[in-house]
C-alpha cells in the first residue's frame, strides 16, 4: 500500500538496516505457522495463491477504492479473483469447483481481510448466497444457478435476511414470533408471491441472484420463514441506493425492495417452514469463515504496527526494544494466534460434524470480532499522528474493524448462542 512506502521514508530519527521487516524470510508469517491445525494440501495452495493475489492485485488498488465513491464497484478485482476461482471454492470438484470447504473459505478469506476486508466480503458474501443452492441437494435447482460460477465472466450472488425493522428476531429462533414487518411469501398457483424489504444487503447491488429469507403468510412473525432463491432480474424487484459506510466501502450493501414478485416453487430450498434450519447451518458456517475476516483484519493492523516498531527508532534503539512497546506487540499477536486457532476449529466442525455445532463457530466470531478492534486499536496508538493518516493504512483497518460485529451475528445474539449451548438449548 503507500502507506507503507510513506511510513518508511517518514522515519525521522533513522532506520535500523538489521531491524525485521515483512519481507524478511523469516519474518512473522501467521497463518503459516504450524499449529494443532494441518492444513490439507489443496488449502496450503490456496492460501499461497490468495495471499499472492492480494499482495499483487487487492493492495495496489485498496486505497483508491476506499476514496472512491461510495457506490463505486471495483469489478477488475473480482475478475481477478474468479480467474483464480475464488468464486468457486465451495463448488465440489466434480462441479468444476475448487471443494475447499468451509475451512478453505476461512483460510482465504483471513488472507484478502489481511489487505482489505471489502474485498474478503464481496467473495464471501456471495459464497454465502451460493450455499442455499448447494445444501438443497436438489439437481434441478443446481443445474440452473451454479453453471454461472464456471463461466468466462464473474457472476455474484447475495444473501437477504435483514429486514427494515427485523435484524436479530431473525437469528433467535425463540423471537421469532415477535418479529415485526418480515417479508412475506403467499401461495398462488404453481408458486409463491413475495412482498417485503431487506435492508443491508452485501452485493445486492451488483449479484445475479439472492438467497431470500421470508416469511409464509398466516404464521405469526417469522414461525413460517422459508428460503427462496430469486434471481433479481426478476419483475417487481428493486435494488436501492447504496449504504454510505463507515468501512467496508469498496463492498456494495444495499436494500432489496420486493413487490408481487412471483418466485416458482422450484426455487424453494428445502421445503416450506424448514428456513430455520437452513439458516441455523448456514450460519454456523458463515460466522467461521467471518471470524477468519476479523482475523485478518487484526492481522492487517499488526503487521503495519509491526514493521513501523521495527523502524522506528526512540532513544537509540527501535520501538519494538522498548518494554512498552514490547507488551503491545506480544499481546497482539497472542490474540491473533488465539482466533486463528478458534475459526480453524469452527471451520473443522462445520465441513465435518451434522448438523454444524453452534458454540464454536459462535466463539470464534465473538472473540475474532473483539480482538480486531483491539489490535486495530492498539495498531493505530502505535503509529501516533500516522496512525490517524489514510496513506498508513491503519486508519482503515479501525473503520473496518467494527464492520464484523454487526453482521452475521452481534455480540449479544452470539453471546446468547454461546450461552444457549452452554445451557443444552442449542447443539
Amino acid at each position: 500500500m503507500k502507506g507503507m512506502t510513506a511510513m518508511t521514508a517518514a522515519v525521522s530519527t533513522g532506520t535500523v538496516t538489521n531491524a525485521p521487516t515483512l519481507s524478511d524470510t523469516a519474518a512473522l508469517s501467521a497463518a503459516a505457522m504450524p499449529s494443532l491445525f494441518t492444513l490439507p494440501p489443496e488449502v496450503e495452495r490456496l492460501r499461497d495463491e490468495v495471499r499472492e493475489f492480494a499482495r499483487t492485485v487487492v493492495k495496489p488498488r485498496v486505497l483508491d477504492n476506499d476514496l472512491a465513491p461510495h457506490d463505486d464497484f471495483d469489478w477488475e478485482i473480482v475478475r481477478k479473483g474468479h480467474e483464480l476461482g475464488l468464486l468457486r471454492m465451495t463448488l465440489p470438484e466434480e462441479f468444476g469447483g475448487r471443494g475447499v470447504g468451509v475451512l478453505g473459505v476461512a483460510v482465504a478469506l483471513e488472507e484478502l481481510a489481511a489487505v482489505c476486508a471489502s474485498t474478503a466480503l464481496v467473495f464471501g458474501a456471495s459464497l454465502l448466497g451460493q450455499s442455499s443452492v448447494l445444501a438443497s441437494g436438489d439437481p434441478a435447482l443446481q443445474a440452473r444457478f451454479i453453471p454461472g460460477f464456471l463461466g468466462a465472466e464473474p457472476v455474484l450472488a447475495c444473501n437477504a435476511i435483514t429486514e427494515e425493522v427485523a435484524g436479530c428476531d431473525l437469528l433467535i429462533p425463540e423471537n421469532s414470533p415477535h418479529a415485526q414487518e418480515v417479508t412475506t411469501a403467499r401461495r398462488e398457483g404453481d408458486g409463491y408471491v413475495l412482498n417485503g424489504v431487506k435492508r443491508f444487503i452485501t452485493n445486492g447491488r451488483v449479484a445475479q441472484w439472492c438467497t431470500v429469507f421470508a416469511n409464509l403468510e398466516g404464521h405469526p412473525g417469522a414461525d413460517g420463514l422459508t428460503t427462496f432463491v430469486v434471481p433479481l432480474d426478476s419483475e417487481g424487484v428493486t435494488r436501492g441506493p447504496v449504504a454510505d459506510k463507515m468501512g467496508y466501502r469498496a463492498c456494495l450493501g444495499t436494500t432489496l425492495v420486493f413487490e408481487d414478485v412471483r418466485v416458482p416453487a422450484a426455487n424453494v430450498v428445502h421445503g416450506e417452514g424448514n428456513g430455520w434450519n437452513f439458516l441455523t447451518m448456514q450460519s454456523n458456517q458463515a460466522r467461521a469463515t467471518v471470524a477468519a475476516i476479523s482475523t485478518g483484519v487484526a492481522r492487517g493492523a499488526f503487521e503495519i504496527a509491526r514493521q513501523w516498531c521495527g523502524e522506528r527508532v526512540q532513544a537509540g534503539v527501535p520501538l519494538y526494544r522498548h518494554q512498552f512497546s514490547a507488551r503491545k506487540l506480544a499481546g497482539m499477536s497472542v490474540k491473533i494466534d488465539a482466533a486463528r486457532l478458534l475459526y480453524l476449529q469452527a471451520a473443522h466442525q462445520a465441513d465435518n460434524m451434522l448438523p454444524a455445532p453452534t458454540y464454536g463457530p459462535a466463539a470464534a466470531k465473538l472473540y475474532a470480532d473483539r480482538i480486531a478492534i483491539e489490535v486495530a486499536e492498539e495498531a493505530m496508538s502505535m503509529l501516533g499522528a500516522r496512525g490517524y493518516c489514510r496513506e498508513y493504512d491503519v486508519e482503515k483497518f479501525v473503520r473496518e474493524s467494527f464492520g464484523a460485529r454487526i453482521y452475521e451475528g452481534t455480540p449479544e445474539v452470539l453471546a446468547l448462542a454461546v450461552t444457549g449451548a452452554l445451557y443444552g438449548h442449542r447443539a
